[in-house]
């Protein structure tokens, strides 16, 4: 069946583009028809995904569609027409053109989560997930309204990492450009003076001195030999399981941030869980799916064991405990929820626990970590100059006698 792009008008006048595949154009006209358009020009085109148009399908777009679709559904309006509705008023072409062929699906037979499968690039296996139990269990409200709580506090975690992040980069790249200067126009200077003098250099000295030759002279071999290291290290740790399994686990073991990272991680796994856990999915597929949602290796593979002792008989918080990832707290609120038969309630809890847990945590270590990083670069300078100025000193001495 060949793919169509076309520009169609529906009833108010408003214009719309998008992707449609059709037998013909007749076919084309008549499909567009029943979603309320008139055709106005088409052309065939390569039958493919459909595009992102000017730009990617963001967090922020998913937002606000689940928020418009909460409202959709809290107000009975059937699904089509809502969709419809939503398509016609996104500023975003690639969005818009995903939601035109998801009607099509629709209209076609397709359940709301087997046409919003059928786009990975837009909608997460979580995503479809949490819509088909929404769809089976007939609360698809409040699926939508936990999702758009869900990505909005997701956005708000990765803004979080990113400014715990930023902070080490900015003072790495400083470091590194005080330390190129120093070893191309200081200590050059007082290589110059030191060997006029003739004096014996100490061994702090001579690396210095190597360093600042290497610098110099071979700053293109340097690049290229980080560059290509970069390249093999990326690519080793991407093909291979045991690389990318060792890198995720020494990530979390960094001082300081990596702590906070594998926090960052849980509350991102116990927040999904819970919404999981709410909407009607099994223990068992939950903790499947959310194997995916850490994107860390180490975690998932934690996970995973933790699903196969549930798999096995055990109970949940039993399995948290063998983990060995999360704190005596969680594990005990898991054992009281399940005690009680209220486990999405302690699941929530341990989501709010985790949240204030990583805000507390990641504002801790921002104040921490300035007068860290602010140490280490007074060390690497005390370094450079204290083995520029010792061979100085020395000849003083040698002076004054």
């Amino acid at each position: 069946m060949p793919s169509y792009q076309y520009k169609a008008i529906d009833a108010d006048g408003h214009h719309a583009r998008g992707r449609l595949d059709a037998f013909n154009e007749v076919d084309l006209e008549l499909r567009l028809r029943k979603m309320g358009l008139d055709l106005i020009t088409s052309k065939t085109t390569a039958r493919n995904a459909p595009s992102t148009g000017n730009g990617s399908i963001t967090r922020q777009d998913l937002i606000t569609f689940c928020f418009d679709m909460e409202q959709v559904s809290r107000a009975s309006i059937p699904i089509v027409d809502g969709l419809r509705d939503l398509r016609d008023g996104l500023d975003n072409p690639g969005f818009r053109d995903i939601l035109t062929s998801i009607l099509e699906d629709i209209e076609g037979g397709k359940t709301l989560s087997e046409s919003f499968a059928a786009y990975p690039q837009a909608f997460s296996k979580v995503f479809v997930s949490l819509i088909r139990a929404g769809e089976i269990s007939g609360q698809l409200t409040e699926v939508f309204e936990n999702l758009g709580t869900t990505l909005r506090w997701q956005d708000e975690l990765i803004a979080q990492t990113r400014k715990l992040l930023m902070y080490p980069a900015l003072v790495f790249v400083v470091v590194g450009a005080v330390v190129i200067f120093l070893l191309l126009y200081l200590v050059p200077k007082m290589v110059g003076l030191l060997t006029t003098m003739g004096l014996d250099l100490p061994l702090q000295t001579r690396v210095l001195i190597a360093l600042s030759d290497i610098t110099a002279n071979y700053w293109w071999l340097v690049l290229i030999l980080a560059v290509l290291a970069s390249i093999i290290a990326t690519t080793v740790v991407r093909t291979n399981t045991r690389a990318k399994y060792a890198f995720d686990y020494l990530i979390l073991r960094l001082p300081i941030i990596g702590r906070i990272l594998e926090k960052i991680l849980l509350a991102r796994f116990a927040n999904f869980f819970a919404l999981m856990y709410r909407s009607g999915i099994t223990v068992l597929d939950a903790m499947r799916t959310s194997e995916d949602i850490v994107d860390n290796v180490y975690v998932a593979d934690g996970l995973r064991r933790a699903g196969q002792q549930i798999n096995a008989g055990e109970n949940l918080s039993e399995a948290f405990q063998n983990l060995g990832m999360f704190p005596p707290l969680v594990v005990r609120m898991l054992r009281v929820g399940e005690a009680t038969g209220a486990l999405d309630t302690a699941l929530l809890n341990i989501t709010y626990f985790y949240n204030r847990d990583v805000n507390e945590s990641v504002e801790k270590a921002l104040k921490l970590l300035e007068p860290t990083l602010t140490l280490v670069l007074g060390i690497i300078l005390a370094l450079i100059l204290f083995s520029v100025l010792t061979p100085l000193y020395e000849m003083l001495g040698q002076l004054d006698l």
